[in-house]
């Protein structure tokens, strides 16, 4: 299994029920702190339905990617989970029985695992197992895309196994900085925003507007980089252009 430093993720939450309202999603809220408490940052995150055309078409879009990506839902075992065959039919592999995913399930429900349970050891080819301490039935990982449950309670552990696991914290980690601003429009901040790109790379500076009773302009830095002196760098730039910051 190959660990190497990563600083991006993205996440795919896979189900009707969250398009259709009948659940609320929770695991894009969650992923984002899991890999901000890192250092690391969630990039990106798309919401799909059980069907498996769209599905297969993502899939396979995400996978020629270089990204890591978390995938929630669809790996049971009733006719609705569509995700472990739509996985195999992007990456144009064949799903078989994992030994080791079917030992998993039959230790776990005997002969009741037969003759449905069983499906869920159906996998794509060369796939690895990500351990379930919830309920002990995996997940799996194909290349850097990893499979987890729809429910919150086996998904969270889980994810963090394949971070601890396959991705740990490099030596720059991600974070971010901002000022606010009152007093001025946002066009009067274009001028800065302008003279600063390229200065530091790793960090993206971004212009927030605040709307009420407490407008201001949030003005900041997030990245991987030397934040202190670009945030010193930008606290300048303020200073000589007459606009107050806090």
């Amino acid at each position: 299994m190959q660990s190497l430093s990563q600083s991006e993720f993205g996440l795919i939450i896979i189900g009707d029920e969250i398009l259709f309202g009948q659940r609320q999603d929770c695991h894009l809220a969650h992923f984002r702190t899991l890999l901000k408490a890192r250092g690391q940052q969630l990039s990106r995150c798309w919401l799909l339905p059980d069907e498996a055309p769209m599905l297969i078409e993502h899939l396979r879009f995400s996978m020629q990617g270089a990204l890591p990506v978390f995938v929630c839902g669809g790996i049971g075992a009733t006719p609705d989970d569509l995700t472990r065959a739509c996985a195999a039919e992007a990456a144009g592999l064949s799903l078989t029985r994992h030994p080791e995913a079917a030992a998993l399930i039959e230790s776990r429900f005997g002969e009741q695992a037969y003759p449905f349970r069983i499906r869920m050891a159906d996998l794509p080819q060369g796939s690895s197992l990500i351990p379930n301490p919830y309920n002990q039935i995996p997940g799996f990982s194909l290349g850097h895309h990893h499979f987890l449950p729809g429910f919150p309670e086996m998904a969270w552990p889980m994810a963090e196994w394949v971070l601890n696991t396959r991705y740990p914290i490099g030596e720059m980690s991600f974070a971010e900085a901002s000022f606010q601003i009152q007093g001025v429009p946002e066009s009067a901040l274009v001028p800065i925003m302008e003279a600063f790109e390229g200065q530091f790379p790793g960090l993206k500076l971004y212009s927030l507007p605040k709307l009420g009773d407490n407008a201001h302009i949030e003005l900041g830095l997030r990245g991987r980089g030397e934040i202190d002196r670009a945030m010193q760098y930008l606290a300048e730039a303020l200073r000589n252009a007459g606009i107050d910051f806090r």
